[in-house]
């Protein structure tokens, strides 16, 4: 791939997008693109964090797996972020499984390269350090949301969520694997996904889902869409 190919490429991700020249012109040769294919494992719970991933349009599950075998999704990650944040906080492991949801292109870069780059200060760091604070934001409101919560109102803020990350209203996902993302049974996909279909707000159709209403759908989730998307602009939204 030309140089001129390879940046491009990194635009798609919008935080390594909001680099300056100085900065962005140092990590590209350290870049490698790949394709994030459909639940490919990008990072192994309690394991060596090797690679650090910056993905385009492919959204990437972080999963929290207890002794019994049963997961719930704890957060996205997709063009606006990175895939490895442990490794800009001092550790090399990760409790949580990151896992591809929606396939789609991305870059890879070695763990200790980025950890280095991160080290130097600069623009980097603290789109990284603010990056991590809308993770974190994620994580926080979406533990209160799995518990306070209807399923309804948790699915139709997971669909605009990923919807956000994709820049698009249709994307590929199947019942099960979003009963897998929100920790429930296969059946209470089944009955939101049908009631969400019924009001015109979606439709699903053969592993796609397609967003009809999406105001509709904004008034159906509960508030913690608004809370994380509020925290995303706050941080990020002006630097991207």
């Amino acid at each position: 791939m030309s140089i001129d190919n390879h940046s491009l490429e990194t635009k798609k991700n919008h935080l390594l997008a909001a680099l300056p020249d100085d900065e962005y012109e140092r990590i590209i040769p350290h870049l490698e693109p790949l394709e994030l294919t459909f639940e490919k494992v990008l990072i192994e719970p309690e394991e060596p964090i090797t690679d650090v991933y910056f993905p385009h349009k492919a959204v990437v599950s972080l999963i929290t797996t207890m002794e019994n075998g049963s997961s719930v999704e704890v957060g996205i990650v997709s063009n606006e972020g990175m895939v490895g944040i442990p490794i800009i906080l001092g550790g090399n492991q990760s409790t949580t499984k990151a896992i591809v949801q929606v396939p789609d292109g991305g870059l890879r870069m070695k763990a200790d390269i980025l950890k280095s780059e991160f080290d130097r200060g600069g623009v980097l760091q603290n789109l990284l350090l603010r990056y991590f604070q809308t993770l974190y934001t994620q994580v926080s409101q979406g533990a209160a949301c799995n518990r306070l919560h209807s399923l309804e109102q948790r699915l139709a803020r997971w669909l605009l969520t990923v919807s956000d990350r994709m820049e698009s209203d249709d994307f590929p996902l199947t019942q099960e694997f979003i009963a897998q993302m929100l920790g429930v049974r296969r059946s209470g996909v089944t009955v939101a996904a049908k009631a969400l279909s019924q009001d015109g707000i979606i439709h699903y159709s053969r592993g796609n889902i397609s967003i009809q209403d999406r105001k509709a759908l904004e008034a159906t989730s509960c508030e913690c869409y608004q809370v994380m998307k509020d925290e995303f602009d706050r941080l990020l939204g002006k630097g991207f």
